[in-house]
């Protein structure tokens, strides 16, 4: 039995492989993953298809969370932006099948034609050695680069209320070097984090007036206390990170 999902239930080892339930979403995950084998990205897990009981089998990747492990640092920052931008370059010529159902939590509200994994953070990146992977795309589904992005800088920066706003932009700006934007998307990002940010913590708010799981209960848990507290630090210092960015 393996835990740390919130999407899928009862997720398990055997092997060399990880079985998760079927999923509405899934067929569209596997569509992505066959799509970043054929591309040689290495950065994901291999799909292996469905086993006699219905549930997604991928390949398993020894490793550690990064997020069991010391805070990234600033090469490490770049290396996953680097990452990132791979991703999203591979991702640049895949066609999702027509009937695909995506599962997006917190869509872009400008939209967006480029699927991303939507989830990027220290909890879903499996460091081994020389190969460090993404996992968990339950979540992937059209979105933007920056949306993406934005996500990931409040995750691996990471961006906690009441920081330190000098360091904080100078890990900004590493994890954004590493990745590659151009000046124009430079000054763009820091607003797309704050949105980002915020409308996770939305997510967790509905959750709590509706019911909807697993929000109601990450709510109970307290994770409200951290977004909506880290949005409002991002926006207050809107200007710090785009002078960080493009100093």
């Amino acid at each position: 039995m393996l835990t740390g999902g919130n999407v899928a239930d009862r997720v398990v080892r055997v092997g060399a492989t990880v079985r998760k339930p079927g999923l509405p979403q899934t067929p569209g995950v596997e569509a992505v993953l066959k799509h970043l084998a054929t591309r040689q990205f290495d950065g994901a897990p291999r799909t292996y298809g469905r086993d006699d009981e219905g549930r997604h089998v991928l390949e398993y990747v020894d490793g550690e969370l990064a997020h069991a492990m010391p805070l990234s640092t600033l090469d490490e920052l770049r290396r996953v932006g680097g990452l990132i931008r791979e991703l999203h370059d591979a991702m640049e010529s895949f066609e999702p099948p027509s009937d695909v159902a995506w599962n997006v939590i917190v869509p872009d509200p400008a939209g967006g034609d480029l699927i991303c994994h939507n989830d990027l953070a220290p909890w879903n990146l499996v460091r081994n050695g020389a190969r460090w992977v993404f996992i968990d795309w339950d979540n992937a589904g059209p979105s933007s680069r920056l949306w993406d992005l934005g996500y990931a800088a409040t995750a691996f920066v990471p961006f906690v209320p009441g920081g330190d706003v000098e360091v904080d932009g100078t890990r900004l700006r590493a994890l954004v070097d590493g990745y590659g934007l151009d000046p124009q998307q430079r000054r763009a990002l820091p607003a797309q984090i704050a949105a980002r940010t915020r409308g996770q913590y939305d997510l967790l708010i509905r959750g709590h007036k509706t019911g909807e799981q697993p929000w109601a209960r990450l709510y109970e848990e307290g994770h409200a206390d951290y977004w909506g507290p880290a949005a409002a630090y991002v926006a207050e210092h809107h200007d710090a990170w785009v002078a960080a960015l493009v100093s």
